[in-house]
Parts: C-alpha cells; structure tokens; sequence
C-alpha cells in the first residue's frame, strides 16, 4: 500500500511537471539540458544526505540569493530566499543593475548551511542556517573590500577554515588572479586580510574566476572558469599543499557542441559513488541557463561530460541517464495570487517598500501605482517592477487585471524587461482608459519610451498577453472576454538585462504624487506553452 501511494504521488508530480513550459525529465529514466531553463547564473550546489540544494547570483534583484531544491540534479523547485533586503538596505532601494550578489558558494559544515558571497562593492558576506528552507543568519559583512568576489569557503579535516576568490578588475583594478586567506573556523573573519596568491591565470586562463574549492584522494582542487562568459572553459586545479603550487588543467569545453562557455558551477558526488557537474550556458536573451554533466576521475583530474577523443577534456552533453529517481517538477512560474504571499518566482527590481503590493486573503495581488521621479524617461531605474525569469525558449504569459484607476497619469500592465523592453497597459488619461503599448530600446543609455499604440477602453478588466517564441521574440495582446485575443503591435525582440536575463512581469506607476491614489488588482498571472 505504501509503495502504490508513493507511485501515485509521483505520477502526480511527474504529470504537473510535465504541464511546465520546460521540462528536463524525459521521464524514462534520462534526462535533457539544460536541466533549469532559466537564468540561475554562477550556480553552486551541495549534496547533503539523499538532498541537494543550489544557489546563485542574484545580482540587484530582491528577495535575493534564492535557494533551489532538487532530489535528483535534474528536477528543481524555488524553496526559498536568504534575505528580503540586500545591505546595505538604501543603497539597494534603487536599482543596482549588476551589482550586489556575485557568484555564490553553499557548503554544509559542522551541521550548519554556510553561503559565502561577494559583492564588488562592499565585500565578502557570510550567511548561515541549520536549514535552508527556514530563515537564514546575515548576511554578515566579513571582509569589507572593493572587487572581491566570487567568494568560496573550505574547512579542511584538522579544522581549519579557508576563504579563497577572485577579482573584479572594474573595481580592483586586477583580475584573473586567486587569492586564499586563513579564516576563523566560523567564517566570521579572515584571519589574515592580505591572503596568499595561489594561481595567475593571465597567460593562460585569463577572466578565471568563481572559484570553487574541494578536496580529493589528498589533493586540493580549485574549480574556476576562465575565458569569458560566453566563449570559455573549465579550468581544474590542483596541489598536494593548499597553498600551491597548483597544475593547472583544462576539463570542459564547448568542443562540437552548441553549448558555448561550458562553465562555473558545481562538483557533487554522489554515494553510489558517481560524479556530476553543474554549469551554465550564456544564452542570451534568457540570460544564463544550468546544464548538468556526468564526470568520471582519471588519474586524479575530473573528466567533464563527453570525452571522444579521450583528452581528457571532455565537452557537454544534451542528453543523459539521470542520477537517480526523484520527483519531477520544475522552478515555480505561474501564480494564482492565491496565498497570503508571493510566489518565490518573483523579484522585485530593487529592496521593496511595502506599500507597492499586497498579498490578500481574496485571491488577488492588489499593487498601488509608484511615483515616477522627475525627468522619468524609461523604466531603467524604476524599482516597482514585479518580474520573474523567462523559463524557456518558448512561452506565453498571461494575466488578468482589474484596474481601478483613481487619477489621470496613472498606468499598470504586463512587462517584458530588459536592456530593451516593451509592455502592454492600460492608462487613465483625460479620465478614461486606454490600451497602451510602449517600448524603449537601449533603456540603460537613458533613451526614452515610443508610444506605439494607444487604444480607448471601456472595460477596466480584462487579460493582458505576451506570447515569446525561439529566440525571444515578443508580440502583445489582449482580451476583453478571456477568449478571443486581439494582438496589438508588432513583434519585439527581447534583450538581456545587466548580468541578468530578460524577465517577464507587472508594474503600476503614476505621474504626480497625490494623498491617495488607484489601484490594480491581478487575479493571476499564468505562465503556458
């Protein structure tokens, strides 16, 4: 009886996996990449017992430092965030667009989670907890610095902590370089600031970075990619002593593939004894996107996905027998609006004020339209904006809103925002409602909105639509029905953010200040194929 429930409870997740717009899960014991559809940037994961868990960038967006969680590498679900607020709280109130959380690392030590990051502008931070679902401690600053990033903690078997990382040459004014520091054994603080340099990868691996530190059959590893984004590899290293000298090794490339800068990520193993590697893809206009490779060690250096020449250097993989069985699902999408919070899907633009949206107990998310500053020209620096990740190469978003406009200038629509945008709305002007669509291209240069259709309304609810085909292009619609869409415009082509990919969401703004003002109701916002 028990195993028929369990099979039954699978079958259930595997088929509500299987109505996301991406699935990884072939469903017959193999699995496809990328495994995570979706820009979940310089990942990192840790397995602890039959768990595993995964973070990444998160750069300006808040809540930030979200937490991934996965029985089996391949299927994964938002479980949480580290922080609402990133420090310092007022410098983020505005948009920071690629700054703040580079490159995190997650280990399990002592029965404590520790997630270690960098901001290029404030330092190294430490974040803690005994389980990543609940509420996490920090993030407490311990190194306060300009440039360093990419940080990586590793507790060695007599006890000691390290800290090693890597350098922003916009700040710093030096980079391709790593750097390990002794640390207090709680990673409150470095125990030497200079630290030690333990590889220079100017000659050959230039741009290494995000490195990540482990320990096997007695040797020290660093994992760091180097090369750039969108054109580099995987670099291993490797030493008796941890502090060098390191051989150095290049483990996965693009090779034949299609899958260009194969790298940053995670090593796990496994305790049937079997290697996985974790990565991510530049792809843009989704941004970067995680892919997963099977590994095997050869003569103490790890292997990466396909060898066929037998290098030693090995080239990623489309598809693949899974680790293991686990349930199948994917990262949150849609939202009903139906709980007393947000879904984890979402991301604000900078830290929140609570005045921007409500979550209420009668299924709908009530958002107040924001002041827009003075000289506004786009929506670049505007911190309201309610967005999550494209999560496939092909999708439609929709949403049904009902818009209870209380001055003229007042605006609230569907929003496909990038260093490009465009959105669909409706807008009281001259005491009515109107159907707007906008765009604005190069929007971190400061160039303005073009008005490009501007249609009265007489119904204040209705259903606002962006269907995105291969490669991110978007074309806008609407329905006064929920049956029959009318498209509005023509196509728009999406574009990246800043580190980040282009993201789908809501906005409501106004143009004056006033002592109160409307309001828009989303009944639910619906991600499909």
């Amino acid at each position: 009886m028990k195993n028929t429930s369990l099979t039954i409870l699978f079958l259930l997740g595997f088929l509500h996996a299987q109505s996301q717009v991406w699935q990884p899960d072939l469903g017959d014991g193999t699995y496809k990449n990328p495994v995570i559809f979706a820009d979940y940037s310089d990942p990192d994961v840790v397995r602890v017992g039959d768990d595993f868990y995964l973070v990444s960038s998160s750069f300006n967006c808040a809540p930030a430092l979200p937490v991934l969680h996965s029985k089996d590498l391949v299927n994964w679900k938002i479980i949480n965030y580290v922080f609402r607020h990133q420090p310092p709280e007022d410098h983020f109130s505005k948009p920071q667009h690629g700054n703040g959380v580079w490159a995190p690392s997650i280990r399990y030590h002592n029965g404590w989670f520790y997630i270690f990051y960098g901001d290029p502008d404030f330092g190294i931070y430490r974040c803690k907890t005994q389980d990543p679902a609940g509420p996490w401690e920090g993030p407490h600053l311990v190194h306060a610095a300009k440039g360093w990033i990419d940080a990586c903690p590793f507790w060695d078997e007599d006890g000691k902590a390290y800290l090693v990382h890597a350098f922003a040459g916009s700040r710093a004014g030096i980079k391709s370089i790593l750097v390990l520091h002794p640390m207090a054994p709680d990673g409150s603080k470095l125990l030497d600031a200079q630290g030690v340099l333990v590889f220079d990868g100017q000659k050959d691996h230039g741009t290494i970075e995000g490195p990540k530190m482990y320990k096997r059959h007695g040797y020290y590893y660093i994992f760091a990619p180097a090369g750039g984004v969108a054109t580099g590899w995987q670099t291993v290293l490797r030493a008796k002593n941890i502090y060098g000298p390191y051989e150095e090794k290049i483990v996965l490339d693009q090779g034949k593939t299609a899958v260009n800068g194969p790298h940053q990520g995670a090593w796990v193993d496994m305790p049937d004894g079997s290697d996985w590697f974790l990565h991510f893809q530049e792809r843009q206009p989704y941004g970067r996107i995680v892919h997963l490779q099977p590994a095997v060690w050869k003569n103490d250096w790890i292997v990466i996905g396909n060898d066929p020449d037998g290098d030693g250097k090995g080239e990623p993989v489309m598809t693949w027998k899974k680790p293991g069985p686990g349930p199948a699902f994917a990262p949150q999408t849609s939202d009903e609006f139906n709980e007393t919070r947000l879904g984890l899907q979402w991301q604000w633009h900078a830290n929140p004020a609570p005045e921007w949206a409500f979550s209420t107990p009668y299924g709908y998310l009530r958002m107040y339209p924001v002041v827009l500053p003075d000289h506004h020209r786009n929506f670049w620096n505007q911190p309201n904006l309610l967005l999550q990740k494209m999560p496939a190469p092909a999708f439609t978003a929709t949403t049904k809103l009902n818009f209870s406009a209380h001055a003229d200038g007042e605006k609230t629509g569907l929003l496909v925002m990038g260093l490009d945008y465009a959105y669909i709305a409706l807008e009281q002007d001259g005491g009515r409602l109107y159907l707007t669509l906008a765009k604005c291209e190069d929007a971190d240069k400061g160039k303005g909105e073009q008005a490009l259709t501007r249609i009265p309304i007489d119904k204040n609810e209705l259903e606002l639509r962006v269907q995105v085909s291969e490669g991110g292009m978007c074309r806008f619609s609407y329905s006064l029905d929920g049956k029959q869409f009318t498209s509005v415009g023509g196509p728009f082509q999406a574009r990246e953010g800043k580190w980040i990919g282009a993201k789908v969401g809501l906005f409501c703004t106004r143009a004056v200040r006033q002592n109160d003002g409307g309001y828009a109701d989303y009944d639910w916002f619906r991600i499909s194929n």
